[in-house]
């Protein structure tokens, strides 16, 4: 079967009149996406008007900014008018001088003044993503008033599912209503008796944007209320409006585990030189730290003539700490991303990963002695007159690398934190790298007192 968004791209740019207006957003958005911005926007103006800002007003358009260029600077402001006003102020934040001043200015004053207000906010924070289409009414009201109310402006709002009471004299927010607490009470009776006994729970704009996210998770809520010092209501932060901040945290994240940037924009659509950018200054740096561990077996050379069979498993147990270290890396990042922990929690995590490598370290040690075992006495391999010395020193050195990567990686992302990175920065690579050098260290002291005397 023909994808869908290939036939619509087919269908429009061939000048073909396809009822466009009752396929899903989410399907033009990939049919914009698989096209050049210039041929999107063409697709993009044939659509109805209520259909383009729809289409415009979802987070996964590529190119927004490109396609916005390519159409006519009244369009443009058209459809930039007609979506939601914290969509908008996402878009505005990538749009480009001059475009950027000249689309801005050809928005009405109210709208423009929303949008600049959205602007001013840090990014990440709570204010930044929040929207200023909400449903809001005065205490005073009874629940008929305030359904009538939805009604007429349900088409200029973004969510009408949770409706914000508000004190009539000082504007302050008082309670969020539920619609349907207000479709099952009594139409003549105060707004007010279909609130909920418990407070409205409320946030400040400058707050990070994941605590927003913390919030609506943990109370299962549609929206959070963000309010002012006084309590006045700015606006609101919905439950799309985290799905997309967490997917966009997540994919950071995650690049940055692999030992990299994040990426600004979709991976086709970055450039070669950005690309090189943002891999090659971590490349480089973990090259550098890599250099580290040629130094380190340089100091042990004395020590590798004498006992070549030692070099047989470096990669096994430089492998082995930095595998440690980066679950303990993973593990805490996720953490300390959910707040399970906090800063003041490092040393309860100490306390429990030593035990913890130590345990995982003897298992890997006992692994490693039967392995050589193995292939003593079945004859695959002959590790020399010594080679219980040789069990003894890899299974030794493997507790002692496995501890210490699990503590190595389980702290490091709190030192990160505390001097005011992000603990993502973390990743597997640069952990590996340090437990490397480390391990190595480890591995060669651990050979010095039990072959002394022996190979050594």
């Amino acid at each position: 079967m023909q994808d869908i968004s290939e036939t619509i791209t087919k269908e429009t740019l061939a000048g073909q009149n396809g009822d466009l207006a009752h396929a899903r957003a989410p399907e033009i958005v990939d049919a914009l996406n698989a096209r050049e911005p210039a041929d999107s926007a063409k697709l993009l103006q044939s659509l109805p008007p209520e259909k383009a800002i729809e289409v415009l007003d979802l987070p996964g358009l590529d190119s927004t900014c490109e396609i916005l260029a390519e159409l006519p600077q009244d369009t443009a402001v058209s459809l930039l008018s007609g979506v939601s006003d914290d969509r908008a102020a996402d878009i505005f934040k990538e749009l480009v001088e001059p475009l950027r001043t000249t689309l801005l200015n050809g928005l009405n004053p109210e709208t423009r003044n929303v949008i600049s207000g959205l602007l001013a906010y840090p990014e990440r924070s709570a204010g930044s993503i929040m929207t200023t289409e909400f449903v809001s009414v005065p205490s005073s009201w009874t629940i008929a008033e305030v359904l009538h109310h939805i009604r007429m402006v349900e088409r200029t709002r973004e969510t009408v599912y949770s409706i914000f009471v508000t004190d009539p004299v000082k504007k302050t927010l008082i309670q969020a209503v539920p619609l349907r607490r207000l479709i099952s009470g009594d139409p003549h009776a105060s707004v007010l008796t279909a609130a909920p006994a418990r407070k409205p729970l409320m946030i400040s704009p400058e707050a990070d944007r994941m605590e927003a996210a913390r919030l609506i998770s943990r109370y299962d809520l549609l929206a959070v209320a963000v309010v002012d010092g006084p309590g006045h209501i700015l606006g609101i932060v919905t439950v799309d409006d985290v799905i997309d901040a967490i997917v966009e945290e997540s994919t950071e994240d995650a690049q940055k585990f692999g030992g990299m940037e994040a990426l600004d924009e979709p991976y086709l659509r970055i450039s070669f030189l950005e690309m090189i950018k943002k891999r090659g200054g971590w490349l480089c740096a973990l090259f550098l730290s890599e250099m580290l561990t040629a130094s380190a077996m340089q100091t042990f050379q004395t020590e590798l003539e004498k006992a070549i069979v030692l070099t047989l498993f470096i990669p096994l147990i430089m492998s082995s700490g930095g595998n440690s270290g980066s679950q303990a890396t993973s593990l805490l990042i996720r953490s300390l991303a959910l707040h399970e922990l906090r800063l003041r929690d490092w040393w309860r995590v100490a306390l429990r990963e030593l035990p913890t490598g130590l345990t995982l370290g003897a298992i890997l040690g006992v692994i490693g002695i039967v392995r050589i075992t193995l292939w003593q006495t079945l004859g695959i391999f002959d590790y020399g007159p010594h080679w219980v010395l040789v069990a003894a020193t890899v299974g030794t050195a493997l507790v002692g690398i496995v501890t210490f990567g699990s503590l190595c990686g389980s702290m490091l992302p709190f030192i990160l934190k505390r001097i005011g990175f992000d603990p993502a920065s973390a990743s597997a690579p640069f952990v590996a790298t340090l437990v490397d050098v480390t391990g190595l260290v480890i591995y060669f002291g651990v050979a010095a007192v039990i072959l002394r005397g022996t190979l050594l």
